[in-house]
């Protein structure tokens, strides 16, 4: 079921997180002086946990009562929202917490769930398997769950934060990008944006090894399940979230695929030349940047630098 959300309930999360949360750096970028546009990154790798997801996991969390929170959580994710998720039920001393991640998920990330204090499950091939596996598990126990993209909405109002910062800052934003992978930054971000200025553009950036969103609305049909590549952006691997799908007409104006090495080329470019942490899937919103330029011309531009969670095999493989 589709409910409207109001700019009310998104600033309601803004106000109930800002406590916990850093308010990002919206950075402007200077590597592109030939668009003739101006280029501002928000950098939510600088985040508490180094992703956006920081502001959904603790939006959901710090709504929850003593019952729920005492009968304890579940979450599935890639990496980002685990930690997240870890991160924030230590904060509010919820001691049963489970997270599930496939088995693609960097080895780095895993560490930085079960240093917070989460029981981890590494199990699937792939994000959809184990997402299955995961959602089988909760039927059978009476836990909490933390879903990532898919029908909470006090997830999108989290994520939804983003875009009140962003604007706030720089309201003569014209164009937002975002990473795209279930749709839920997408969905917050957009929702709210559009909310706050109805004129904005919202691109999402999703990667060609696994183009589920993109290709959902291209076929006009939700692909519960997709059949991902090998990725440099694990962390936006999966199919497309029933809710984000439904919504996406009112909350993205434009789903761009890019290839991996547009994705590579970008981080490079983030970590070579502007110094900064940045994981593959946080730099793909810059990879459209790099391959659509003529969708940017003349442009008031902001690009949300989603997570800085980097695997250590992308530095060793990619910068020796």
């Amino acid at each position: 079921m589709i409910k409207e959300m109001t700019l009310e309930d998104f600033i309601s999360a803004h106000n109930r997180i800002k406590p916990y949360i850093y308010k990002t750096p919206f950075y402007e970028l200077r590597a592109f002086p030939k668009l003739e546009s101006h280029i501002y990154l928000k950098l939510e790798n600088q985040q508490k946990t180094h992703s956006f997801k920081w502001r959904s996991a603790l939006n959901k969390l710090l709504l929850l009562s003593d019952e729920e929170k005492s009968r304890g959580i579940m979450a599935i994710s890639s990496g980002n929202h685990g930690i997240s998720v870890s991160c924030a039920s230590k904060l509010l001393g919820i001691e049963n917490t489970i997270v599930f991640v496939p088995k693609t998920t960097p080895h780095a990330k895993v560490l930085q769930i079960k240093e917070y204090g989460a029981k981890v499950t590494v199990i699937g091939d792939s994000y959809d398997e184990m997402k299955k596996i995961g959602m089988d598990y909760l039927e059978k126990h009476n836990l909490v769950f933390l879903d990532p993209f898919n029908k909470d909405y006090a997830i999108y109002e989290g994520q939804g934060t983003v875009a009140i910062e962003m604007l706030m800052e720089r309201p003569e934003l014209d164009t937002i990008v975002v990473p795209l992978g279930g749709g839920g930054l997408v969905t917050g971000v957009g929702y709210a944006a559009k909310l706050i200025k109805p004129s904005i553009r919202v691109i999402g950036v999703q990667t060609e090894s696994c183009p589920a969103f993109a290709k959902s609305l291209e076929d006009g049909m939700l692909y519960s399940e997709f059949l991902e590549k090998p990725s440099v952006c694990e962390a936006l691997m999966g199919s497309a979230g029933e809710v984000p799908y439904q919504l996406a007409k009112i909350t993205m104006d434009k789903a761009l695929v890019v290839t991996e090495e547009s994705v590579k080329e970008a981080t490079k470019l983030l970590i070579q030349r502007e110094k900064m942490i940045v994981e593959p899937a946080g730099a793909i919103g810059v990879a459209g940047l790099i391959e659509y330029p003529e969708l940017f011309q003349n442009s008031n531009v902001g690009i949300v630098i989603s997570g800085g969670n980097i695997d250590d095999k992308f530095v060793s493989v990619n910068f020796g």
